[in-house]
């Protein structure tokens, strides 16, 4: 790839790329924020987290001037000042939860949302503190859940969802319900013909993420690194890889910044493939 940043759109995933996984900091990847902040590359959040959630993180990441991509493609959130509505796809939250319950109570699947706890459960279940939980319980078109069922029950709540125009999708820590048509990467698709039809011109695409709910991220773009993850056995992308793909040896923010440093420095470590 060549190495100027001129017309060129990053997309990142947070958890476990951007963030640490456990953590949650970002030093190892603030070198390549402050050379893209200099640059003026837009780089787009793309996250399972909520827009509560994200607006915070993009005032210390210095992010706050962009759109983002919230609840895995559910939302997409632009800054106040550019006059343009936030686009929300899929199903609302109400309608979510309401397929959900029905769901319980139909089949008697054990698994629990953000929604059927409080705030200190799901700082438990994150490590997140109480506020933080209180913005990840702020919805708009996703729910994250625990599954306590078997796999086999998973499977048929799967094709349940899917006949009420509803996914799954897992992310690093949960399970997520959301309208069939969402996903990080249509939200991706949306955001970059915005991109090209408010500047009237092409941009190259580039996206970073760990896990699961990352590949139609890196589907979407034309220059993908997928970060090593939390998972035993590395990440499968299923299906003709579109773009040139990058695997990075390093997980989280070290891994993100390998990832850039391959695609924009010339780095050779680690593995370039299309698939």
């Amino acid at each position: 790839m060549r190495k100027s940043l001129a017309d060129l759109l990053i997309f990142t995933d947070l958890d476990g790329s951007l963030l640490d996984h456990h953590s949650y900091r970002w030093d190892a990847a603030k070198p390549w924020l402050d050379r893209l902040a200099q640059a003026k590359v837009p780089l787009i959040v793309a996250t399972s987290k909520t827009a509560a959630e994200v607006q915070q993180l993009q005032q210390q990441l210095g992010l706050s001037a962009l759109p983002f991509i919230a609840e895995n493609g559910a939302q997409i959130v632009f800054p106040a000042f550019w006059q343009q509505d936030t686009q929300l796809f899929g199903a609302d939250y109400p309608s979510l939860l309401a397929a959900l319950d029905q769901l319980r109570q139909q089949t008697g699947f054990a698994f629990s949302g953000f929604a059927d706890v409080d705030d200190a459960t799901v700082a438990e279940w994150t490590g997140l503190t109480l506020s933080e939980a209180h913005l990840a319980r702020q919805r708009a078109g996703s729910e994250p859940i625990r599954w306590s069922g078997s796999d086999q029950q998973l499977e048929t709540f799967q094709t349940l969802l899917a006949l009420r125009g509803l996914t799954l999708t897992r992310g690093g820590r949960f399970y997520h319900v959301m309208g069939r048509e969402v996903s990080k990467g249509n939200a991706a698709r949306w955001l970059t013909k915005y991109y090209q039809r408010q500047q009237c011109q092409p941009f190259t695409t580039l996206s970073l993420g760990d896990g699961p709910n990352d590949i139609s991220l890196l589907h979407a773009t034309d220059y993908a690194v997928l970060i090593r993850g939390q998972q035993t056995r590395p990440l499968a992308l299923p299906g003709d890889f579109p773009g040139q793909l990058y695997r990075t040896r390093q997980p989280g923010p070290a891994g993100w910044r390998e990832g850039l440093d391959h695609f924009l420095m010339g780095s050779e470590d680690g593995r370039t493939e299309h698939e």
